[in-house]
């Protein structure tokens, strides 16, 4: 199976974290966080902090990675590794860009039925700071059901 490496970031601020409204492709209409493939001779944080300003118009730095998770679906032989890192120190203010609508939400207030369905199991991990890596597998991309899911907090990431 072929792998496409991924990165999700996500910026907190208080009780607070940004997401984005996918406006267009992969995830489209749904809340996630920000990020997407890295570009030839980047790195995984290079292109989580890229992503991120393209997506947001913020400036994030001091990333910290928080979790790696594989998502598979049913038909397809890619599998997709989204390495997932958290941003508190950030410079500029959100702004709307062509491929996503950022807006922040209260933690306690996660718009979760409007996300992809694995984002309940691995976000409460995120938000209490702890490391996972977790692999879900979905029927199919529209209408998307988990099939199969493991996910565990780990010590480190490596």
């Amino acid at each position: 199976m072929a792998k496409k490496i991924l990165t999700l970031c996500l910026l907190r601020k208080d009780d607070q974290i940004l997401l984005g409204m996918k406006k267009y492709g992969f995830g489209a209409g749904k809340w996630n966080g920000f990020g997407g493939k890295l570009d030839f001779g980047e790195t995984i944080e290079q292109a989580a902090m890229r992503e991120m300003q393209e997506e947001s118009s913020v400036i994030v730095e001091n990333l910290e990675k928080r979790g790696v998770l594989d998502f598979e679906f049913q038909g397809n032989s890619e599998i997709l590794e989204v390495h997932v890192f958290h941003a508190q120190n950030f410079t500029g203010m959100p702004k709307e860009t062509n491929e996503m609508r950022p807006q922040w939400f209260e933690v306690d207030h996660i718009p979760y039925d409007k996300m992809w369905p694995d984002d309940e199991f691995w976000m409460p991990l995120f938000l209490e700071g702890k490391k996972f890596r977790g692999r879900f597998m979905f029927n199919q991309e529209k209408n998307a059901k988990i099939i199969k899911q493991y996910l565990e907090v780990v010590e480190n990431l490596i």
